[in-house]
């Protein structure tokens, strides 16, 4: 504002006067002094200026108070010589008043148009303006400089939750904060690693060593025991606990999978398939087979094998003994929805929400089996590597009905 607005208006102001303060002289000094009366008389009489003798007795206040007066009377003594006297009151009368000598008579000449007042509303608009617009377009690059490293390591983390512990961040930014924290996350990203590999080594060798003895202990019991029906329960004890460390090695499988399209309604058959005691379960599929999702299909196997179990387990029908399921589904726009429902208790509402809880289970009437408690877990998380969705609820008559979200496959016209 300086450079651009307060210093050229100064000059302009001190150039202006000066120049009626010259003019002035030159006549008064061309003239008599009959006619130099007549003369001041006359410029006296015009609006723009107004001359008049200078008496030694008169009143008058330094037209100098703040930047841009003090900046004008430098500029009018600079031109009309350092005796000039630059006032902003004469004898009470204000405007800007500058007094000049004619060899030994004194003026004083007051200009009344000058520009000697503060910056117009439009002016202090055009430069709070200017002045708000750099503020912001220098919030925005200053935001932008802050915010690019905290969406790398929003991205890294997400990258992380979802199971990729390669992401890693870069520890040569020049903001020492940033540095430290993309160091500790980059440390924390390899420890994740290494505790995910040392799982993985540790659950393998876990399936390995009990499964060992397991098989020595079915092959002993099948050729020293003698009793038909403790062989028969000794056998279940060992099958139960390999269904365990089934059970176990399922829900600690790494998060990879590949989605491929898989045709949904084989495979609840395929899956159903397996149970084959009419005495325990019936599983009806009302599946269209020419429904297809995206999906791992081993993964999804597991799904409705899970399911199914926990179905048969503990969905089963308080008169007939037998859990009977039935497979649905919906689409909904990209989606389709799969929904297996039994005929069981069901379960109290204020647990349906902890039946994905590892080694969880629902009330007596749901755990007259035993089991590991980690099947509808293993689903939820199958579905979320899947990219869909689990949701349990009772059924409006009875029953629990578990909700599978999946992307469909839609085929293009």
């Amino acid at each position: 504002m300086r450079a651009l607005e307060l210093e050229p208006r100064a000059v302009a102001a001190a150039q202006q006067t000066a120049g009626l303060v010259n003019l002035a002289r030159a006549a008064l000094k061309q003239a008599d002094g009959i006619n130099r009366v007549t003369l001041i008389k006359s410029l006296t009489a015009q609006e723009a200026t107004r001359v008049t003798p200078r008496e030694p007795g008169d009143r008058w206040e330094t037209y100098e108070v703040d930047r841009f007066t003090r900046m004008v009377s430098d500029e009018l003594r600079s031109a009309l010589g350092s005796d000039a006297v630059v006032a902003r009151s004469v004898n009470g009368t204000p405007g800007m008043w500058v007094g000049f000598s004619i060899d030994r008579d004194r003026y004083w000449l007051q200009a009344r148009t000058l520009h000697d007042g503060p910056l117009s509303n439009s002016t202090w608009m055009i430069w709070t303006g200017i002045a708000l617009l750099a503020t912001l377009l220098g919030s925005v690059a200053i935001a932008s400089l802050i915010n690019r490293p905290l969406k790398q390591l929003s991205f890294a983390a997400s990258r992380i939750r979802e199971g990729d512990l390669d992401s890693r961040l870069d520890e040569n930014t020049l903001t020492s904060e940033i540095r430290e924290v993309n160091m500790g996350f980059n440390r924390m990203a390899r420890e994740l690693a290494r505790v995910e590999e040392d799982r993985a080594v540790m659950l393998a060798g876990i399936s390995h060593d009990l499964r060992t003895p397991l098989a020595r202990l079915r092959l002993e019991t099948e050729m020293s025991v003698y009793d038909e029906e403790a062989k028969r329960n000794m056998a279940l004890d060992i099958d139960q606990l390999d269904a365990i460390i089934d059970k176990f090695m399922d829900y600690a499988r790494p998060g990879e999978t590949q989605l491929r399209p898989v045709h949904i309604g084989r495979l609840i058959d395929r899956e159903a398939a397996v149970f084959r005691d009419p005495t325990q379960i019936r599983i009806t599929s009302r599946v269209a087979i020419d429904l297809e999702v995206m999906a791992d299909e081993t993964e999804l196997g597991r799904v409705f094998l899970n399911l199914f179990e926990n179905a048969r387990r503990y969905g089963r029908g308080t008169y007939t003994g037998i859990a009977e399921v039935t497979v649905t589904h919906q689409k909904t726009g990209p989606w389709a929805i799969i929904s297996v429902r039994d005929q069981g208790p069901g379960v109290a509402a204020e647990k349906l929400p902890q039946l994905t809880t590892p080694f969880f289970r629902g009330d007596a009437a749901r755990t007259a089996a035993t089991g590991a408690g980690l099947g509808l877990a293993i689903v939820e998380k199958a579905m979320l590597r899947m990219g869909g969705s689990l949701e349990l609820a009772n059924a409006p008559d009875g029953g629990l009905v578990a909700h599978l979200r999946l992307k469909r496959v839609t085929v293009s016209a």
